[in-house]
């Protein structure tokens, strides 16, 4: 029984032995395109990792926060495209993929996908305590909190990937991540809505004290929080959405899949190409924290600095 669930699956995401011939140019751009991605998304993000320990301007939780999330786009990179071009190759050249290796697969991308999925949901959580906590934050959201919350999304994680070898591959499984998903997703945009509606209601504070010529060391000091503030919830504001634009045509094709299974057995590419989208979020989010978060920039421009000027020596 497993077995077949298996061929089928496969049958659904690498096509037929008969029509190979007629996907063989969507696994060959795949396997080129991952293959390129997974180089520089290992290099990009070992370079964030290093910016991220020796920027001193962030929140503890926060680069905390960060590095766990570069740690899964690494093993994105390192693992899952590697994995998944080899699995590629083998269809090229015809070869049956077994169960073990199928489930192999699928465990090593729901791992790290999840890991980064649960990480995302952290991050915000934890912007959303800072600019609602305000000066408790400190007192509440302390480095050791912060650490086991990240062991325990890990561990989750992995508790959740590992139903692959002890439960069958049939659609229950595919519900519980279409779940999840869902459930972070919709956690996210709440809890963004409300870092909106909480920055807002600090501007008009702070304009109101302006107005009122309130104290001035007080104005400034509430001004460059409220600022510092802003910037952090705006980077990592920019961290879910490209999140959300990378996994959401997956997320889609997963659903439809899920509710009409007939209907995506012909569209065998389409799965590729939302997966390949996937991984390169892994690619795309040392781009945004450069961007849009000022102390890592600066901190990785430094690093650049003293590298030339070692080559210059």
């Amino acid at each position: 029984m497993a077995e077949n669930v298996c061929d089928h699956m496969n049958e659904l995401f690498f096509g037929t032995s008969t029509d190979v011939e007629d996907f063989r140019p969507v696994l060959v751009a795949n396997c080129v395109f991952n293959s390129f991605l997974s180089y520089t998304t290992i290099i990009l993000n070992i370079v964030t990792i290093h910016a991220i320990r020796k920027t001193t301007f962030l929140p503890k939780p926060l680069r905390t926060l960060l590095l766990s999330l570069a740690a899964s786009d690494v093993g994105v990179g390192l693992l899952v495209q590697p994995l998944y071009i080899s699995t590629l190759v083998s269809r090229l050249n015809q070869k049956r993929i077994d169960c073990i290796s199928y489930k192999k697969l699928l465990a090593v991308i729901n791992f790290f996908c999840i890991s980064s999925l649960l990480n995302v949901v952290t991050i915000s959580v934890d912007r959303f305590l800072a600019v609602q906590l305000h000066l408790r934050y400190q007192e509440l959201v302390i480095h050791k909190r912060v650490i086991v919350a990240v062991i325990s999304l890990w561990l989750f994680s992995a508790v959740i990937c590992s139903d692959l070898f002890w439960a069958p591959l049939d659609i229950i499984y595919q519900v519980i991540r279409l779940v999840i998903m869902t459930v972070c997703f919709i956690l996210v945009v709440i809890v963004y809505w409300r870092i909106y509606t909480v920055l807002k209601r600090h501007k008009k504070q702070i304009q109101d004290l302006q107005v009122e010529e309130a104290e001035q060391g007080v104005q400034n000091g509430d001004l460059s929080n409220f600022l510092k503030l802003r910037k952090s919830a705006l980077g990592t504001f920019c961290v879910f959405i490209v999140f959300l634009l990378c996994y959401l045509p997956f997320y889609i094709l997963l659903f439809l899949f899920l509710a009409r299974p007939s209907s995506l057995t012909a569209l065998p590419e389409a799965w590729h190409y939302t997966v390949t989208l996937v991984f390169l979020n892994s690619y795309l989010n040392p781009v945004i924290y450069c961007w849009k978060m000022e102390p890592i920039r600066r901190t990785l421009m430094d690093i650049m600095r003293g590298i030339v000027n070692r080559f210059r020596e």
